[in-house]
């Protein structure tokens, strides 16, 4: 039990995870979870109190070598009776730590990305088949770790014909899923859930449109003040308006396009988004088709919109449940230049025995709430 029927949920095991048993849920002594927005990946560490007698010595130390290459992870958590899976992923790194007090052992890992990094594939061809298909491919050798693939398709497809050029796979796989990614003006991600053992690999737009999180109440009456900490910053010089170049046909003559930061999936969150301080020419766009170009030009926009930011940290008992990050969430009491709908950028876990806090990062792209009213 970490804090206000919060329960922490552990599963440990090579490749298929299993409940972790009584005396290695006693035995942990933290757990923190690093969970970002865009293509990043996320980590976590458990710190164990060890003893000379402890189970961990053989479930970690021992399956962290040769014979057993993958050790997965499953933390979750328990909150109002609804699950919430906190990341899937695979042990990476651990190590033993001996000070003056009792030693502890530290697990470290990241989510399955992990998996798709490790091996290469260069040259493998994909004939006649679009970025979304490539995509789906290569997500498909992974449903035995429970990934489950979600793939969009772009506006424009490009569909490569075999007498003119084959796609070939580039490095590893999951440096193939985040370069087919950029060059659509997407992002690549695992998100872990909705069940432990699974995770939804998504391929497509970054979205910021949906349903709020209850909103994070500052400044209010203490009864209904729900973080602890939370300040704002105001930056305009981080926003930056690309410039593809696109090629005439016949002529071959370059045509210098700017492409806007608002998409039908990446409204403006701020009412007063202020001028961009400067322009960026994307000298290579020039080679690629039109569509191709302008979908780098819009993921380069969409990149460096962002112009305010919260960072901040609440207590999740008394906020009523787990904040997630790539979603959006409400602010109120900040004032009226930074009350509104935010994007939660990042999210860190950090739960200890009787204790579950999150510090978190917000952003959007201007001043002053679009809505005359934050949802609850």
């Amino acid at each position: 039990m970490l804090s206000g029927g919060v329960r922490l949920s552990l599963m440990i095991g090579p490749a298929v995870p299993i409940p972790a048993g009584r005396e290695v849920i006693e035995a942990v002594e933290s757990v923190s979870v690093e969970a970002g927005a865009g293509d990043a990946q996320s980590g976590f560490e458990i710190v164990f109190r060890l003893s000379r007698r402890s189970p961990l010595h053989t479930l970690f130390l021992l399956t962290g070598g040769a014979t057993i290459p993958v050790v997965r992870v499953v933390i979750a958590v328990t909150f109002h009776g609804r699950a919430e899976v906190l990341i899937d992923g695979v042990m990476t790194n651990h190590e033993v730590r001996d000070g003056s007090g009792e030693p502890t052992l530290v697990v470290k890992g990241k989510d399955l990305s992990a998996v798709m990094d490790w091996f290469a594939f260069d040259g493998f061809p994909y004939p006649a088949m679009p970025p979304v298909a490539r995509a789906l491919a290569v997500l498909a050798k992974y449903a035995a770790f429970g990934v489950v693939p979600v793939t969009i398709p772009s506006i424009i497809e490009d569909l490569p014909i075999p007498i003119e050029s084959i796609p070939r796979h580039q490095g590893t796989d999951y440096g193939y899923l985040k370069l087919l990614a950029r060059d659509a003006g997407y992002v690549f991600y695992l998100d872990p859930g909705p069940v432990p053992g699974t995770s939804r690999g998504y391929w497509g737009p970054e979205i910021r449109v949906g349903p709020a999180q209850p909103a994070l109440n500052l400044d209010l009456d203490a009864p209904r003040r729900n973080v602890e900490t939370l300040s704002f910053s105001f930056d305009k010089e981080r926003k930056e308006m690309p410039v593809v170049w696109i090629q005439e046909q016949y002529s071959k003559a370059p045509i210098p396009i700017p492409v806007p930061d608002v998409t039908p999936l990446n409204p403006p969150l701020g009412a007063v988004p202020p001028l961009p301080p400067k322009l960026t020419f994307l000298n290579d766009s020039a080679k690629h088709k039109p569509w191709v170009a302008l979908a780098r030009g819009i993921s380069y926009a969409a990149n460096h919109s962002d112009v305010v930011f919260g960072r901040g940290t609440l207590d999740v008992v008394r906020y009523g449940r787990v904040l997630r990050s790539r979603g959006l969430v409400g602010v109120r009491g900040a004032g009226e230049a930074f009350d509104g709908l935010y994007y939660v950028s990042s999210v860190t876990h950090s739960m200890k025995r009787g204790e579950y806090k999150q510090s978190f990062t917000l952003a959007r792209n201007g001043l002053l709430s679009t809505l005359s009213k934050v949802p609850i």
